[in-house]
C-alpha cells in the first residue's frame, strides 16, 4: 500500500501587506477537483498519483509584494511531500503532519517577506521595463530607448525618478531646490540648470508639480521645458491640474512640433516608492505607446482617455471621492471615541466589512494617535478639491459634499497643517467641536 502524502498550496498574491496565514482542514477530496488556473503551463497541481492518499491538506496564503507590479491573481503552486510517512506501527494525524509541512514552508515564506537587496531591485526594475516593451504595447517590442528628463523632485517626483535610474535608464534631472537633486545624482542622474536645458538634452521629458500655476510656469515660462523641445522630443507631464492648464501646456508644447500626453498619477508617496502608481493618460497616443515601458516601471496600472483633458478630469474626480472619504472616516473616529467605543476597534471593523479601503487602514491607527505624517499633503488636497468643484460648475453638476469638505481641508490649512498628510483634516473637526462647546 502506497505512502500518503500531504500537500500544501501556496497562493502568492501581490497585495502591499505582508503576512502568512496558516489554515489547516481534513479533506479526502482529491486535489483534482479544487485545481484553480495557474498563470501558465505547468502552473498547477496535477492530480495526485494513484497511490497517493491525500488525507490533509494544508492552505498557507501569503500576501506578498513581489515584482508583479501589484496585479492581483498571480499564482504559484507546489507541491511538497509531507516527511513523515504513517507506517503500520506509526502513523501520525494529518492535522499534526500538515502543521509540520506548514512549519517547514513558514520559513521559506518568512525569506520571501525580507525586503530583496538593492541590486536585485535593480533587476526587478530592469526586468519590467523589458517585459512591458517585449509586450508589443509599449515600445513596438523594443525597449526604451533614449534619455529620460525629470522635472520636479517633490514627494513624488523623487521616487518616481529614482525608479527610471534603477531600471537602468539614463535619466537627467532638475528641480528648483537643486540639492534635492542630490539623492538622484549619486544614482547615476545627470543634472541641468533649467528645464529647457533638460528637455534639449532629453527625447522625453517629465514633469510633476506641485500645481497648475508651477506645471505652467516649468512648460511655457522664460526657460521652460518648451524652450529645449524639438520635433521628435516628447513632454509628458505628470502633475495635477485642471484641464484648461492642461490644454494651455499641450498648445504650446505641440507649438514647438513636439508631441504631448498628461498622466496625472493616482497614489501617493509609497506608491510612488513601490512603483505602484495608476497613470491617467490622454493625448498624443502614439507618445503614450511611445513611453509605456517607463510607465509601467513607475506604475502598475494605465489608462489611456483619449483627449487632453480627460486625464486630468479624470484625477480630479478620483481625489474629489478620496478627500470626501477621509472626511466621512474623520467624523467617524470621533463620533466613536465621543460614545465610549475605541477608535482603534472601529478601524479594525471597517477594514474587514465592505467599505474596507487601505486608505483607512493605513491612516487610521495614526490618526488616533494625532499624526499625520506626510504622503499626501492637506494642501495638494484641498487645491485638488477646488479644481473639482470649479470643474463641477463648469458642467452644471452640484456636488454638494465635496464642497462641505474643501471647507473643512481649508479650516485644517488656517490652523497650520497645509503641509501635514491629508488625514490631518480630523483636527479642524476637532477644532469645530470644541469651538461649539465654548458657545
Amino acid at each position: 500500500m502506497g505512502s500518503p502524502t500531504h500537500l500544501i498550496s501556496i497562493h502568492l498574491l501581490s497585495v502591499p501587506y505582508s503576512r502568512v496565514i496558516a489554515i489547516t482542514r481534513s479533506s479526502s477530496k482529491k486535489l483534482s477537483r479544487r485545481q484553480p488556473a495557474g498563470p501558465g503551463k505547468g502552473s498547477r497541481l496535477g492530480p495526485p498519483p494513484a497511490h497517493a492518499c491525500p488525507e490533509a491538506e494544508t492552505e498557507i496564503i501569503s500576501l506578498l509584494p513581489s515584482a508583479t507590479n501589484g496585479r492581483r491573481d498571480r499564482r504559484t503552486w507546489w507541491s511538497i511531500p509531507s516527511r513523515h510517512t504513517p507506517t503500520r506501527t506509526t502513523r501520525t494525524s494529518s492535522t499534526a503532519a500538515a502543521m509540520a509541512a506548514a512549519a517547514f514552508l513558514c520559513a521559506r515564506a518568512a525569506a520571501a517577506l525580507r525586503p530583496p537587496s538593492r541590486g536585485l531591485s535593480r533587476r526587478l526594475l530592469a526586468s519590467r521595463v523589458a517585459a512591458a516593451s517585449s509586450s508589443g504595447e509599449g515600445g513596438g517590442g523594443v525597449e526604451f530607448q533614449g534619455k529620460v528628463g525629470f522635472l520636479g523632485l517633490g514627494i513624488m517626483g523623487a521616487p518616481m525618478a529614482s525608479n527610471l535610474i534603477k531600471a537602468g535608464c539614463d535619466v537627467t534631472v532638475w528641480n528648483r531646490t537643486k540639492s534635492k537633486c542630490d539623492p538622484l545624482l549619486s544614482l547615476g542622474a545627470k543634472y541641468e540648470p533649467s528645464p529647457a536645458e533638460v528637455a534639449s538634452s532629453c527625447d522625453v521629458t517629465f514633469a510633476m508639480l506641485a500645481d497648475p500655476q508651477s506645471a505652467a510656469e516649468v512648460a511655457c515660462g522664460a526657460g521652460g521645458a518648451a524652450e529645449g523641445l524639438a520635433p521628435g522630443k516628447g513632454y509628458v507631464d505628470v502633475s495635477t491640474v485642471d484641464g484648461a492648464t492642461s490644454k494651455l501646456i499641450e498648445e504650446r508644447i505641440t507649438s514647438t512640433g513636439a508631441s504631448f500626453l498628461e498622466a496625472p498619477v493616482s497614489g501617493s508617496k509609497k506608491p510612488a516608492e513601490d512603483g505602484l502608481l495608476i497613470f491617467l493618460t490622454a493625448g498624443d497616443e502614439s507618445l503614450y505607446k511611445r513611453v509605456a515601458p517607463l510607465l509601467d516601471v513607475m506604475g502598475k496600472s494605465r489608462f489611456y482617455l483619449g483627449d487632453v483633458g480627460n486625464g486630468a478630469a479624470m484625477k480630479l474626480v478620483v481625489n474629489m471621492v478620496m478627500g470626501s472619504m477621509m472626511v466621512s472616516f474623520s467624523e467617524g473616529l470621533l463620533l466613536s471615541e465621543k460614545v465610549g467605543l475605541d477608535p482603534n476597534t472601529l478601524v479594525e471593523v471597517i477594514s474587514q466589512g465592505a467599505i474596507s479601503a487601505p486608505m483607512f487602514s493605513l491612516k487610521g491607527p495614526s490618526m488616533v494617535k494625532a499624526a499625520y505624517p506626510t504622503a499626501f499633503p492637506l494642501k495638494h488636497q484641498q487645491k485638488d478639491l477646488r479644481l473639482a468643484l470649479a470643474l463641477a460648475e463648469s458642467v452644471s453638476q452640484s456636488i454638494p459634499t465635496v464642497a462641505a469638505a474643501n471647507e473643512l481641508y481649508k479650516a485644517a490649512k488656517s490652523l497650520g497643517l497645509a503641509d501635514h498628510d491629508f488625514s490631518a483634516v480630523i483636527e479642524a473637526l476637532k477644532a469645530k467641536a470644541e469651538s461649539s462647546q465654548q458657545q
